[in-house]
């Protein structure tokens, strides 16, 4: 059975830091790429970063480059989100995704299983 565990999430004053973490099982973690996606109340589900676990070439959406940073790490099964100087428009609930095949996408299309979500509040 697929599972993505998202932890991490919580609330921070604007300008501060959290590290998102996502603890996958029951696939080959190498053949897959891992996104991270959010949504806003009344907004759609976007794209935020991905990674793709075969040779760790990422994608960043434009809102969060130079902010955001995505690691993997394949021995583990997880993959982290390191979100710094944090705004309020950051907030949202973050999800973390899978896709079949290793190119990474912040295309929320292509994936193939989610997880529950994190909620992230930044507070101004």
């Amino acid at each position: 059975e697929v599972q993505l565990v998202e932890s991490g999430g919580g609330l921070v004053q604007t300008g501060g830091s959290l590290r998102l973490s996502c603890a996958a099982s029951g696939f080959t973690f190498e053949d897959h790429a891992i996104g991270w996606f959010r949504q806003a109340p009344g907004k759609e589900r976007e794209g935020v970063s991905s990674i793709s676990n075969s040779d760790g070439r990422t994608f960043y959406a434009d809102s969060v480059k130079g902010r955001f940073t995505i690691s993997s790490d394949n021995a583990k099964n997880t993959v982290h989100l390191q979100m710094n100087s944090l705004k309020p428009e950051d907030t949202a609930v973050y999800y973390c995704a899978a896709k079949i095949g290793p190119t990474g996408t912040i295309a929320t299309i292509w994936y193939d299983y989610w997880g529950q979500g994190t909620q992230v509040t930044v507070s101004s």
